[in-house]
């Protein structure tokens, strides 16, 4: 069922409950401080919750205690300084604490895609889960937020019940997360949609008083959050495939600027046509490098993955596509580079030694330092293996560009980047290189050419300051 909350009918009864700690309201626990589990913690402290934050990376829970957030995402940092001074969040190491204290324990570690094939890895899940389960000495409600399979939630029941008292009767319950970095804080206190997937009545009740802070705040700011009550597997595929749709909708459009770059159409304009049909939306129709990061593309991967192994396969065949198309527009930015600098290709690619490359952006997204499968980033290093002497620089991300990408060179700024290059490529949309000044650039590249792996620079403005301009599907 679809709850809106607030609403001008009375709200369908939720069974009151009291959490299991004695507490007037729910104790929450999220395993796992990394970008979603600390992201949750602080916000949901800053709500007026009692939260422990709990990671096994002693270095991570150590800078979080001293108020230092260890990833970059805007306005984190004045709320976890802010809840720390206030005592309502803790972290720590310690899982007897951790289980202990909490009544709602959210499972917020990571799922990477396995080494071994596409699906997900669920080890880290099957580790805080058993060790939780193992401290347990009172009911508990245990939910799952990390993206996972669908069926992962039963397989959860199963670990509980091996490891925890029987007696207790802990449950389990699953409510995925919709966060998109960057927004993130606005997506916890304010969410489009609360989604729970839960067997029972009081796992219902619990979740609702853990989320009753968020609906306090939208009554007052006079808003609806939808709260979606299903089952386990609804739950599950409900990330999934939001994940799936957004990734299609991005391949579609990038599908649509490999043809205007064959027929001589402006894929910028295409998007703006089709996207002012409701039906289909203007949102996620930016052609450009593809989409990174570390939801996208190792969900797709695993949603796949794991439809063949329930005998669905056939009904997500269209995703290896979507994902190939994905991988297709990197290398059209080393093609274009080629063009650009009068190189040709041969049969292992362009060469393009002797020549020295800007790249602008290393993160997958503005507005984040995460470097996790960035388009931008995997480019840069095609480039470098053409021979080409290439100076990465990026606004936040570049401590982490550098361990995932060592060879490469980073620069300090982007003057450093573009001065005496052959060529600039943007390929991640920062504010900063949005509004660069083009006649300036120009005065220091050794070469005025530009490659807007992003779509989001001005072409006639570039253009007017003598730069030679490729885009992503425009003529």
């Amino acid at each position: 069922m679809t709850i809106p909350y607030p609403n001008t009918q009375p709200m369908p009864a939720i069974a009151a409950v009291t959490p299991p700690s004695g507490a007037s309201r729910p104790r929450l626990t999220f395993l796992g401080t990394g970008y979603l589990g600390a992201t949750y913690a602080i916000c949901f402290a800053e709500l007026g919750y009692e939260v422990i934050g709990y990671d096994v990376d002693a270095d991570k829970i150590a800078k979080l205690s001293a108020g230092e957030v260890p990833f970059h995402e805007p306005g984190l940092d004045e709320l976890l300084k802010r809840s720390l001074a206030a005592g309502r969040l803790r972290f720590t190491t310690d899982m007897a604490e951790t289980a202990e204290f909490g009544d709602v324990h959210f499972i917020c570690v990571g799922t990477p895609q396995r080494a071994d094939g596409m699906g997900a890895d669920l080890s880290y899940v099957e580790a805080s889960v058993t060790s939780l389960a193992q401290h347990l000495s009172r009911k508990a409600l245990i939910v799952g937020k990390s993206t996972v399979p669908v069926g992962t939630a039963e397989w959860i029941e199963q670990l509980v019940g091996k490891h925890a008292p029987g007696d207790l009767g802990v449950e389990v319950a699953w409510s995925p997360e919709f966060l998109q970095e960057g927004f993130a804080v606005e997506d916890v206190l304010r969410p489009n949609r609360i989604v729970v997937g839960v067997r029972s009545e009081w796992a219902n009740g619990m979740l609702y008083a853990a989320h009753k802070g968020v609906f306090d705040l939208a009554a007052t700011e006079d808003r609806e959050v939808p709260l979606v009550v299903t089952d386990f597997a609804t739950a599950e595929l409900v990330k999934v495939a939001a994940n799936a749709f957004l990734a299609t909708k991005i391949s579609f459009i990038n599908a649509m600027a490999e043809v205007c770059e064959v027929a001589g159409g402006d894929v910028t304009q295409l998007a703006r046509a089709i996207g002012y049909d409701p039906r289909i939306g203007n949102r996620f129709l930016q052609a450009g490098v593809g989409f990174g990061g570390g939801c996208l593309p190792k969900d797709i991967r695993a949603f796949q993955a794991r439809a063949q192994e329930l005998g669905a396969g056939e009904a997500l065949r269209f995703l290896h596509e979507v994902d190939l198309i994905n991988q297709r527009r990197r290398t059209r930015v080393v093609q274009l580079a080629a063009e650009l600098l009068g190189r040709r290709a041969g049969p292992a690619g362009p060469d393009l030694s002797g020549t020295t490359i800007a790249v602008l952006g290393a993160t997958f997204k503005p507005n984040s330092d995460d470097v996790r499968d960035a388009p931008s980033l995997a480019v840069a290093a095609m480039l470098a293996k053409t021979g080409a002497q290439v100076r990465v620089f990026d606004p936040e991300g570049t401590e982490n560009a550098r361990r995932a990408q060592p060879d490469l060179n980073y620069v300090p700024s982007m003057v450093d980047a573009v001065r005496d290059a052959d060529l600039v490529c943007v390929l991640t949309e920062w504010a900063d290189f949005r509004n660069a000044d083009p006649v300036a650039l120009g005065e220091l590249a050794a070469g005025r050419r530009v490659i807007d792996g992003r779509n989001c620079l001005d072409s006639v403005l570039w253009t007017s300051a003598g730069w030679e301009y490729r885009g992503m599907g425009r003529p």
